[in-house]
């Protein structure tokens, strides 16, 4: 199933997920630093949904209080949520 979901407090914008069978399918993601997140999407697919959320949960970029990866981690756990 493919998932939307709008990051907060951070730079990028929108975060399109793809989840099967608890494993994280595919991610991609608008705005933010491409590099960067082309490097987390390609990490990140075939793990399964709770790795992803224990590995980056909790990061922060800088002086704020969330990151790119932590709002994945929320988005995961919304769709764990949602479930």
């Amino acid at each position: 199933m493919t998932y939307e979901y709008l990051p907060r407090g951070v730079c990028s914008r929108r975060m399109i997920i793809e989840v099967e069978d608890d494993k994280v399918v595919s991610l991609s993601v608008e705005g933010g630093c491409h590099g960067n997140l082309q490097g987390v999407s390609a990490l990140v697919k075939g793990m399964k949904v709770d790795e992803v959320i224990e590995r980056l949960d909790g990061i922060r970029c800088g002086a704020k209080s969330t990151s790119c990866p932590a709002q994945l981690a929320n988005a995961l756990k919304e769709i764990k949520s949602n479930a």
